[in-house]
């Protein structure tokens, strides 16, 4: 039995495709060939068009069949997807416009309002939060500032709601995602529909609810002829690509953390309680094994300006747009300088407002800047510093309720395939990391063969996952960063 992952993101879309047996992945592709854009129409603003999601899900799927992948076999297909987007479709599931995602700041004053209005209380006591700049939020400024678009609205779905109703056919929308939208009421366990009340917001426009795991839907069977799948396949697991990554990882139980540094960064630690931060500086949301009799929520804590300040970085020191440096040049010139970065501070937070903030404006960019001593490698080195000082951050705050812990799990990718980074954060974060052989799209398609009942526990499906190494901290380097941690936050500037 095959089963396919895909992992839908804001730079590229991962898929794999599973051997249920073995338990190993036959195979990984990436589409498209360049990196994804986001459009920003307006300042703060960040959208992209979900029908090129589905086109270039479309594309790999067709590559893995031409690269020799008997697809015919794959049973089910988990999706994972970028947190917190907003896609509207009509009743024929046609998207009515494009996709608000993750990093999209516009809404945030109006989480923010609602908010004060109706009291920190009515919030905290059912979703755990502030809507802040949550799904329900992009759903109100359209409702606001669209309203002859917001009357054609039958769905509100997430990302990877909407790539699961291109293959269905149906409208549909998991426990989890409604938690990431803000709309879980985590007391009644059951849609907030006072936070639908309270923010005036239809209920009608939320679509089936359906768990992380089981049989959601069925392929329709016109597209699996046309994409040479079988017409028998199922929908049977998606989630947000955090709470995705955390699975990836075996990362299922209180206490346990996964992290990512993608074009986000994040630390994502699972707990029994339904803990939260009454500055809403991290958020909680309900974990992919939640069941109304075992409580499993993760709580996350999210820097925007992680992997895409990399990809600037690559950008500005490229001659041409053609020639562009690689990361493992930018990974090598960070390796010449010594930590600290010689005095330079870089602030990461270029990339819409951070929750790490409360969604408050913060200062971003390069301090201390020295014409006569720091050169490119400098400005490199500070970068990868000012993003872990960013995660630990927001990582304090998650030790604060109660969710830290001193062992992290992480996916050998990304900004962990630099051993750079990799050091400066178990020496910033004080903890032990261990790197895993895997992939957000792997976890997808061992999630789907947990929905599908191919295995009989996420343990199982995870019982083939590959520790390449574990990285221990220094304790000479951690008083060393201790001391430029301290510096950096103590430089941070924020206003409302």
């Amino acid at each position: 039995m095959y089963f396919l992952g895909i992992d839908l993101g804001s730079s590229s879309i991962k898929l794999a495709v599973l051997d249920g047996h073995s338990g190993k992945a036959l195979a990984n592709t990436t589409v498209p060939e360049k990196e994804m854009q986001m459009h920003a129409p307006k300042a703060g603003w960040a959208e992209q068009d979900p029908e090129l999601w589905w086109n270039y899900i479309c594309d790999g799927i067709k590559k893995l069949r031409s690269d020799g992948v008997a697809i015919a076999r794959i049973q089910a297909i988990g999706i994972s997807y970028q947190m917190h987007g907003l896609v509207l479709t009509d009743k024929n599931l046609k998207v009515l416009r494009p996709s608000i995602i993750w990093c999209d700041s516009r809404a945030a004053p109006i989480g923010s309002q609602i908010y004060t209005e109706k009291g920190a209380s009515f919030f905290q006591e059912r979703v755990l939060q502030s809507p802040g700049n949550f799904t329900a939020s992009k759903l109100k400024w359209v409702q606001k500032n669209e309203p002859e678009l917001f009357k054609k609205v039958a769905y509100m779905m997430l990302p990877g709601d909407y790539i699961a109703a291109k293959f269905s056919g149906v409208a549909q929308t998991s426990k989890s995602g409604l938690s990431e939208a803000a709309l879980w009421n985590f007391k009644k366990q059951s849609l907030a529909t006072e936070v639908l009340e309270a923010m005036e917001l239809p209920k009608d426009v939320i679509p089936e609810i359906v768990a992380n795991f089981g049989i959601q839907a069925q392929i329709d069977s016109t597209l699996a002829e046309e994409l040479g799948l079988s017409k028998e396949v199922k929908i049977t697991y998606r989630a947000g690509d955090q709470p995705n990554n955390a699975l990836s990882l075996n990362v299922t139980q209180p206490g346990e953390i996964a992290t990512t540094a993608g074009t986000s960064a994040v630390i994502y630690s699972v707990t029994d309680q339904d803990a939260s931060d009454t500055e809403n500086r991290v958020n909680t949301f309900l974990h992919v094994n939640h069941t109304e009799k075992q409580k499993r929520n993760g709580v996350l804590l999210c820097i925007n300006g992680s992997g895409i300040l990399y990809q600037w970085l690559r950008k500005i020191l490229s001659t041409e747009q053609n020639q562009l440096i690689s990361y493992d040049q930018l990974n090598k010139l960070a390796s010449q300088v010594t930590p600290g970065s010689d005095g330079l501070l870089f602030y990461p937070f270029g990339n819409g407002v951070e929750r790490i903030f409360n969604n408050k404006k913060s200062s971003s960019g390069i301090e201390n800047l020295n014409f006569n001593r720091h050169e490119t490698a400098h400005v490199v080195r500070a970068a990868c510093e000012g993003i872990v000082f960013a995660m630990n951050y927001g990582f304090e705050v998650m030790q604060t309720i109660g969710a830290g812990g001193s062992r992290v799990k992480a996916t050998h990718a990304n900004l962990f395939l630099s051993p750079v980074f990799r050091d400066i954060f178990v020496n910033t974060t004080q903890t032990s990391l261990e790197l895993y052989n895997t992939n957000g799209a792997e976890g997808a398609a061992r999630g789907a063969a947990f929905g599908f009942g191919h295995y009989s526990s996420l343990n199982e499906a995870n019982q083939s996952l590959e520790l390449m190494g574990t990285q221990e901290p220094d304790p000479r380097l951690t008083q060393a960063y201790k001391a430029y941690y301290q510096n950096w936050k103590d430089n941070i500037q924020i206003r409302d």
